[in-house]
């Protein structure tokens, strides 16, 4: 797979394969209006293969020469043999204010912008960044147990660019999820969690993330679909949120927001095209926020 932000040099000698003439040639396009955020290493996106469309773990890694390497997991994305059961969790919305249908979406990313960061790690040969949220005010982070799989020396940057080095305290990776705590923070602001009955196919929602390494990236869609299931060959996700908000690599982790600012959904997963083109098509998977509060208690339990 090869970098998306960049394009193939052009040949001479792809012309006179077609028998088109050089000097007719259209001048190439504009280089992007922007640059990739710089990292201490190189950064991977390990890849998850779908039926005939390609499901990516959202989580951004190291290439070689300007490419993206990805490791492929075959699945089935036609048969479900596995269910998840949640326990409703029911959450507070006080300080919340709800915003309808045709308000300024910028309230609900002032509200919640603050609460998602950017979780990295860094090994000896390869380093991954993904996303998270945070749900103490004291630098308890969630993500996605994917996102912090490789052995490395975790950190989190925060909105505000401040980044605090970090530990992996608890993981589940049957739901895909994990904790971890960042060192020496206090006064965040928890995100608020909303409940899986609250949401229906075509609300409006925002995904919250750093996709391809861009941090405070927010984008918006609809729910598309609800109760679909994963299999990733190494877990079997069910009941996950459908969005066609535009996420990628490097949200896992992030948030899936309801127009109240309440988080109803972890992006965990995206389908696309093809194996050699990672790009969002707008299928994009989130676990709902049922799940992820009740692994949030379990995964509480773990922390000593």
């Amino acid at each position: 797979m090869t970098d998306m932000l960049t394009r193939p040099p052009y040949h001479r000698d792809d012309q006179e394969h077609t028998g088109d003439r050089f000097d007719q040639m259209p001048p190439p396009p504009p280089e992007p209006p922007y640059v990739m955020p710089p990292s201490s290493g190189d950064r991977r996106w390990p890849r998850r293969v779908a039926g005939g469309a390609a499901l990516l773990a959202l989580v951004a890694g190291g290439g070689t020469a300007g490419g993206v390497l990805a490791d492929h997991y075959l699945i089935d994305h036609t048969t479900t043999t596995t269910s998840t059961t949640a326990t409703t969790v029911s959450s507070s919305t006080t300080g919340t204010a709800t915003v309808t249908e045709g308000d300024d979406l910028a309230a609900i990313v002032k509200q919640v912008q603050p609460s998602v960061v950017t979780v990295m790690v860094d090994g000896a040969r390869s380093s991954s960044l993904g996303s998270g949220v945070v749900i103490s005010s004291n630098g308890l982070i969630l993500t996605n147990n994917h996102v912090i799989s490789e052995d490395g020396t975790v950190s989190v940057r925060l909105s505000t660019g401040q980044t605090v080095p970090a530990k992996v305290v608890a993981t589940d990776t049957t739901h895909d999820l994990a904790l971890v705590q960042a060192t020496g923070l206090s006064g965040l602001t928890p995100v608020t969690f909303g409940t899986n009955d609250s949401v229906v196919v075509g609300d409006t929602v925002l995904a919250f993330g750093a996709p391809l390494g861009l941090e405070n990236t927010v984008t918006s869609g609809i729910v598309s679909a609800t109760n679909r299931s994963v299999d990733t060959g190494t877990e079997k996700l069910t009941g996950l949120f459908q969005t066609d908000a535009a996420i990628n690599e490097g949200n896992s982790g992030g948030a899936l927001v309801d127009t109240s600012g309440h988080v109803i959904g972890i992006n965990v997963a995206i389908a696309t095209a093809s194996q050699d083109n990672s790009g969002s098509i707008g299928v994009g998977f989130a676990i709902p926020a049922d799940t992820v509060t009740s692994v949030i208690q379990q995964l509480k339990s773990q922390i000593n």
